[in-house]
């Protein structure tokens, strides 16, 4: 079973400047099942799994959607390999694309056309063309043992955590190239989301905390933000102005107003061990994949509490996405920044 956190989206809707794909409305979570070897698909009108779990590879660990052209990529961290899931029809394409070692977090950029997987045991980021599913280019050198990862399209950036160096490493998504120096966040950074509206970063660290980066800038802004036990993943909602962090050592989700950046209300209890979550800013829903209940929490987001029950789904959940805007009425436009 795997303990790294898959890269968490920042939300479902397509990135700027895309056309939607023409399932935009067929929408869909995607879970992967590392015990399982399988992704889990969870209609999210129906709040029920659809269909069988898709087979992928060993291990899969994250998942990141193309909403553009319609497919999920799946990191294998078994298979050292990515598998392409065709979201119109919930079925692997082509076969799978080796990549490096201990693959476990992965991030479109759908206007650039590429897929960015971090390789947790090459200490390095490769680069897929999701026009032509084949790598493009070398391996990127970061940090020492990469986990997340996440996209900025409108400034053309990947964001990658350095688990083993404290950092987080920023890629170029223009030339491929990391640029700068690396970003020094604190000890063991794990999970990574992209607020793009206001232009922000936030990386959890194991030290129970959340580091905010100013995407403008690359540089870190305000203190580190407390949060709970274990921090693995992270998503934003920037519609809302939130954040929403997975604690799981606390079995707790963590909301961040990300107008503030401070914490708002308690933490939202989940399932155990919580180590995956991707927002659905459309319809007002955060999905938590928690690892030791073999299940997905749903969060209103509009009130920050869980609706229904937990949605069973295969053994050992971590990476969870998203595959299109969803086919509900929009919630309100926000909440005031300061609530």
């Amino acid at each position: 079973m795997a303990v790294l956190p898959a890269a968490a989206p920042q939300a479902a809707a397509a990135q700027a400047g895309s056309v939607p794909h023409k399932d935009r409305l067929h929408t869909r979570v995607y879970v992967t099942n590392a015990g399982s070897d399988t992704v889990s698909v969870i209609d999210t009108g129906t709040g029920t799994v659809a269909g069988t779990p898709i087979r992928v590879g060993d291990n899969p660990v994250a998942v990141a959607t193309d909403t553009v052209r319609g497919r999920a990529y799946v990191a294998n961290a078994g298979s050292n390999t990515v598998s392409v899931i065709d979201t119109g029809t919930d079925t692997v394409v082509g076969t799978p694309i080796p990549v490096g070692t201990f693959p476990v977090g992965v991030a479109i950029d759908a206007r650039r056309g590429r897929a960015y997987v971090t390789n947790n045991g090459s200490n390095t980021v490769t680069v897929i063309a999701t026009r032509t599913n084949t790598v493009v280019g070398a391996p990127i050198p970061v940090g020492n043992t990469p986990v997340g990862v996440a996209t900025d399209t409108v400034r053309g950036r990947a964001y990658v955590t350095n688990l083993n160096s404290g950092t987080v490493s920023v890629i170029d998504t223009d030339t491929d190239a990391v640029v700068g120096t690396p970003i020094a966040v604190g000890a063991f950074p794990a999970g990574v989301a992209t607020d793009i509206r206001r232009g922000r970063a936030y990386a959890t660290t194991l030290l129970e905390t959340v580091a905010v980066i100013s995407t403008r800038t690359n540089t870190v802004v305000g203190d580190p933000i407390p949060v709970g036990h274990g921090p693995l993943a992270v998503a934003t909602d920037a519609r809302r102005g939130r954040a929403y962090v997975a604690n799981n050592g606390s079995n707790t989700v963590t909301v961040i107003n990300t107008d503030t950046d401070t914490v708002v209300g308690d933490p939202i209890p989940v399932g155990a061990n919580p180590q995956g979550v991707a927002s659905d800013a459309a319809c007002g829903r955060a999905y938590v994949a928690n690892n030791g209940s073999n299940t997905v929490t749903v969060i209103n987001t509009d009130t920050d509490t869980v609706v229904g029950d937990p949605i069973p789904v295969g053994a050992n959940p971590l990476g969870v996405a998203l595959s299109a805007d969803s086919n509900c009425a929009p919630s309100a436009p926000g909440r005031p920044a300061g609530e």
